[in-house]
């Protein structure tokens, strides 16, 4: 049976994202690729900052904007031309595990 996992926004308690493991937040190489329905809000933006994965392949980072004003870079990602191989990438937003202002709960 999945737990459910919720990300937080370390300095503002935010709640990002919540979900079921598995389809919904799929946990991968310590980080966590979240399907649209499971963020809490609209914060994050698009970047023209492209980057590139030799085997996932093309991705756009993103900017945490918060609305109090808060602004988180280079805390996601979502690839824009992913590899066919890997479906819980595609189009989902990547967060960091391991970064500082993000925190991983899991609920079973």
């Amino acid at each position: 049976m999945p737990g459910t996992i919720q990300i937080y926004h370390r300095p503002t308690g935010t709640l990002l994202a919540e979900g079921q493991t598995g389809w919904d937040i799929t946990p991968f190489e310590g980080n966590y690729y979240v399907r649209k329905k499971c963020l809490k809000g609209d914060y994050f933006r698009i970047t023209p900052l492209p980057g590139l994965c030799f085997y996932k392949f093309i991705y756009v980072w993103l900017v945490l904007a918060l609305p109090n004003g808060t602004k988180g870079h280079m805390l996601a990602w979502k690839y824009v031309i992913p590899n066919p191989l890997f479906p819980f990438i595609w189009y989902r937003v990547g967060i960091y595990g391991s970064h500082p202002d993000i925190e991983v709960k899991t609920i079973d």
